[in-house]
């Protein structure tokens, strides 16, 4: 089996877990959590990480951290992982869905105006598969309603949008580490805020609600989204070779694309795009079945797994989803998601083995005996 996506591990993530085991530190604190939350918000170019158990809980405590609670509203893209709109809903607040773009999958800044109530209190795009959202237009329409921004870029460690990396566009961005990630810490995740009260806010939130002054002693409700010094072990060696990595998954990228070149067209599929304003870094490879073609994302996906090759559907928009439905319909998303597919996108796999797949897709489109 060809898997969809693999971590690439090595003796220097076993290192640091043997260290973090002698120094007896494997819980909440340890040297290696601090030195991978400084390390990876200078990476991003913002001032201040704060670790968090997963990239889900950097989503609920960034929000509760904004003050996001009972009665407020929060625009998020229908096309994302249902934990994008959880999070709101953990707040109490709700979510409000917008569509994606045609070209490159994530929220339609053009559709953000028409969502916006005297409720809505903030704004997250979603990076989707890597691919970083037109930030601009989103922080235009944020700043002329007094609207916080949570970039939600748990797919898209070291993207770029305009030279700069995601990560530093908002109020605060979380980040995901789970084990397909770019990077992984095996669960984890972190916040990254620029403003020093805010990142406060959430190491406070982070810990129970205690007093960062008074052990013991908890002035608010808060949580327990604290990462291990074992997992922050792991993502210190994984961030130092985070170039490599994300080299490696364009790389892979550019074979796709050289291989479906000819595939592509009404009858065949179609690529994803990397817009002149973004460099991408391919999370997950995912194509577009053509509206024209002869067979169905489902049959593709089912020939090759036949074939030892695993495949995901994109994203189900979360609004034909029981917990979200009733929230209206979005044809952009609705149509990309029926027609989409992503394919092994991981740090081991080969261009020969890319070139394998393109060709299981390309008999089954017909155009290969």
């Amino acid at each position: 089996m060809i898997p969809i996506a693999e971590p690439l591990l090595g003796k220097e993530e076993l290192d640091n877990i043997i260290k973090a085991v002698k120094s007896g530190w494997i819980s909440s604190k340890g040297k290696f959590i601090l030195e991978f939350e400084e390390g990876f918000a200078k990476y991003c170019g913002a001032k201040h990480g704060v670790a968090t158990s997963s990239g889900t809980t950097a989503l609920h405590l960034a929000l509760v951290a904004l003050g996001i609670g009972d009665g407020d509203e929060v625009i998020v893209p229908t096309l994302t992982f249902i934990a994008t709109a959880n999070a709101v809903t953990f707040t109490g607040a709700k979510p409000v869905f917008v569509d994606c773009h045609p070209q490159y999958w994530c929220m339609d800044p053009n559709e953000l105006e028409d969502k916006i109530t005297s409720k809505t209190k903030a704004i997250i795009p979603v990076h989707l598969y890597g691919h970083p959202c037109d930030m601009d237009q989103i922080k235009a329409v944020a700043e002329a309603h007094r609207l916080w921004v949570v970039e939600d870029a748990a797919e898209a460690h070291g993207a770029e949008y305009k030279g700069r990396k995601v990560g530093a566009f908002s109020d605060i961005a979380c980040f995901s580490f789970f084990g397909n990630k770019i990077i992984t810490t095996g669960e984890g995740g972190m916040c990254l805020a620029n403003d020093e009260g805010i990142a406060a806010r959430l190491r406070i939130l982070r810990d129970h609600g205690q007093n960062p002054n008074r052990r013991y002693w908890h002035d608010v409700v808060g949580f327990n989204y604290r990462m291990t010094n074992m997992q922050a072990a792991i993502g210190v060696a994984q961030l130092d070779k985070i170039g490599k990595l994300i080299e490696r998954r364009r790389q892979v990228a550019a074979w796709y694309a050289e291989a479906m070149a000819d595939l592509q067209g009404d009858a065949g599929l179609s690529l994803p795009v990397e817009m002149p304003w973004a460099r991408s870094v391919y999370w997950m490879y995912s194509i577009l079945l053509s509206p024209g073609s002869s067979v169905t994302r489902d049959a593709v996906a089912k020939k090759l797994e036949e074939g030892g090759i695993e495949t995901r559907p994109l994203f189900f928009p979360l609004h034909l989803m029981p917990p979200y439905s009733g929230f209206g319909r979005f044809a952009v998303a609705e149509d990309i998601s029926r027609r989409g597919l992503t394919l092994p996108s991981g740090y081991n796999i080969g261009e020969a083995e890319v070139t394998e797949i393109c060709g299981q897709i390309s008999s089954c489109l017909g155009t290969r005996s």
